[in-house]
């Protein structure tokens, strides 16, 4: 990556509002396990507990702190299904294979509830999210994305007319209507992160943070090589998503580092926090290229988007996201932001989640590329790999046969890619 790295390393709301952040001790020397995962984000630590509770001896390795990556900076948003909508897997997997699809993404909500009620953690998990048009001409293809939902089974949505918008759910006038989907919604992705580590520990795995893994040898037995010490390992879970940088070129190669930005305000205070977001759902807008807000639990505005396609960052992130704020709330031109930061999210050439199955001897699994949807679906893949392992579950198969391109030229096609990202932010506007 080239330009300005700093903000994407910078203090997130998240973690200066946990007084307590648990610690997990770096690898303490080699050691021999049946599986390792690499990463300990959504993806990793929901496998890293299925297998634990499986009878596998596991250990999970992160490069920083657990958290570090999106899945501890991510805005949040629970989403319903798949950021390109079923008809790329209606074409790729048939309508079986896309409503089990669309099924899966559905478990994966449920998922983050079970997750947190069986190991008794709170993540602040919200239900409501709101899709904003910010054209007239965006309307039309909000109730054809609800029609969609519809006929995979999942009722309860409607559209919401402009002067309904306004009157009971948002404190703004840009915006043309909406949809609303009260099975979606937000939670603190940094709580559920560290939620979910702390329940692999329980179910026995070993989680270790600040223990980058440098390389790995492949074979029936794996080695993986990192400074405070090797593991060995039978098999191997990738769950690096947008950081797996050259680890491992066959998938890494098949998904790019997008860069989005997020901006927390000072406390506004319960009342008129409220007045912005009057319900505290989540909410998007419908463009391509989104922006997305909600509310904190203690009734900040978190407020992000502006995706970086190019590798580049601004210097002041709070200059650079302040004006897409007051867009949309102009009436918070007094108020001070305390907090900006940013992350990679990952995604494929096709905006479909990649998973499968690689190594000489068919023993290292990943899952990756969940285009901005991954904070449901990343810990279900992480389920869906360890029944693979186990043996106890076959869905993983129907994600692996989804094809995937690798972007043309890797890191040097970004220009390339960055001019197309370009067209649909003009489309955004005009279109």
């Amino acid at each position: 990556m080239t330009g300005r790295l700093g903000v994407l390393d910078s203090m997130t709301w998240y973690r200066a509002s946990i007084s307590d952040i648990p610690k997990f001790a770096p690898l303490g020397g080699d050691i021999d396990v049946d599986v390792a995962v690499i990463g300990a984000g959504f993806t990793g630590l929901s496998a890293a507990i299925d297998l634990a509770r499986g009878g596998k001896e596991v250990v999970v390795l992160e490069g920083g702190p657990v958290g570090w990556g999106a899945s501890g900076r991510t805005g949040g948003q629970i989403c319903t299904g798949y950021s390109p909508g079923m008809e790329k897997f209606i074409r790729v997997l048939g309508q079986e294979g896309a409503q089990q699809a669309f099924d899966i993404a559905e478990e994966a909500k449920r998922l983050i509830v079970e997750r947190s009620e069986t190991y008794g953690f709170d993540c602040d998990i919200r239900w409501g999210y709101l899709i904003c048009a910010n054209k007239p001409s965006q309307m039309p293809h909000l109730e054809e994305y609800l029609q969609e939902l519809e006929s995979f089974g999942y009722t309860g949505c409607r559209l919401i007319p402009k002067e309904q918008l306004e009157a009971e759910y948002l404190g703004t006038t840009v915006y043309h209507g909406a949809s609303f989907d009260p099975g979606a919604g937000h939670l603190h992705p940094l709580k559920y992160v560290l939620g979910l580590a702390q329940a692999a520990e329980k179910e026995g795995a070993f989680v270790h943070e600040h223990t980058p893994v440098e390389h790995f040898e492949d074979g029936t037995v794996i080695t993986l090589h990192t400074s405070r010490g090797r593991v060995r390992c039978r098999q191997l879970v990738l769950a690096t998503n947008a950081y797996i940088d050259g680890l491992h070129p066959p998938i890494a190669r098949r998904i790019m580092p997008v860069a989005s930005y997020i901006i927390a305000t000072e406390p506004l205070g319960e009342e008129r926090a409220r007045e912005l977001i009057r319900h505290d759902e989540a909410v998007a807008d419908a463009n391509f290229v989104v922006d997305y807000f909600r509310l904190s639990s203690d009734h900040r505005l978190l407020f992000g988007g502006r995706c970086s396609y190019s590798g580049w960052h601004p210097k002041d992130l709070a200059g650079y996201m302040r004006p897409r704020m007051l867009r949309v709330f102009p009436q918070l031109e007094d108020v001070q932001i305390d907090f900006a930061w940013g992350g990679h999210i990952g995604i494929t050439y096709n905006r479909l989640p990649d998973a499968g199955i690689t190594g000489r001897h068919g023993n290292i699994r990943h899952a990756q590329g969940y285009s901005g949807q991954g904070v449901a679906l990343a810990g279900m893949m992480g389920r869906l790999i360890a029944g693979d392992i186990l043996g106890t579950d076959d869905r993983f198969e129907l994600f692996t046969r989804i094809p995937h391109m690798p972007f043309p030229g890797g890191i040097l096609a970004r220009p390339a890619h960055t001019l197309g990202m370009l067209y649909y932010r003009l489309k955004d506007l005009i279109g």
